[in-house]
């Protein structure tokens, strides 16, 4: 039986994979168009990865420009000025805030995310969602980080704990630390999981009636 569930963002809980990708797509474009598409392909097949890993990659791939740490700092908050209003206002993705404001009580749940931590608990806090977690956790550690951090803290079971996403580096997470993983297919994924046999979900409305077989 599930008792634990950590949740992705982007793609998972909102509608907010294109706000990113098109946020790389401007950051980059003063660069050339071929650049920009170069990062935006990279975005897409890395879901799930940190903008700080993403920004210090791309300056050092294709700008042949190796960023110190606050140089990576400066492009990240370039980014977030572009992302943030529009995550906030993206729309869910069907059937998450119902079951957020139905089933989310029935079990104990956290986000981990790429996006930074001081912003997703900004994002929750202005989309009223903050309520249904037990926190909100995000880059620049990453995600297997925070698998292993939570089930330390909390002595969670790992056969009762899952974690759903859309990214690889969701998938990743949990293989790493041995959870349950559900899937949020998406046309940019089916790909990247196409030999994946694990449970699949369309959207958040088909999500419960996953957990109870479980």
């Amino acid at each position: 039986m599930i008792k634990n569930i950590f949740f992705d963002f982007d793609g998972v809980l909102a509608e907010s994979v294109n706000v990113k990708t098109e946020a790389f797509r401007q950051l980059y474009l003063p660069f050339g168009k071929e650049i920009s598409d170069k990062v935006v392909a990279h975005h897409l097949a890395n879901g799930g990865v940190s903008r700080f890993e993403k920004v210090k990659l791309y300056h050092k791939n294709w700008l042949n420009e190796e960023l110190d740490e606050q140089g990576v700092q400066e492009w990240a908050n370039k980014f977030s000025d572009l992302v943030l209003k529009g995550v906030v206002e993206a729309d869910e993705v069907k059937g998450a805030e119902e079951f957020l404001r139905n089933d989310s009580s029935k079990y104990n749940c956290w986000i981990i995310t790429g996006t930074p931590t001081d912003e997703i608990k900004i994002i929750l806090e202005r989309r009223n969602w903050a309520g249904y977690f037990k926190e909100a956790f995000g880059s620049p550690n990453k995600k297997p980080h925070w698998t292993e951090h939570i089930i330390g803290q909390e002595g969670l079971n790992r056969e009762e704990t899952v974690f759903i996403g859309d990214a690889l580096a969701d998938y990743e997470a949990a293989q790493h630390s041995k959870l349950h993983y559900i899937l949020r297919e998406t046309e940019d994924n089916k790909v990247l999981f196409e030999d994946f046999d694990g449970p699949r979900i369309q959207d958040m409305s088909q999500l419960e009636e996953v957990l109870q077989k479980m």
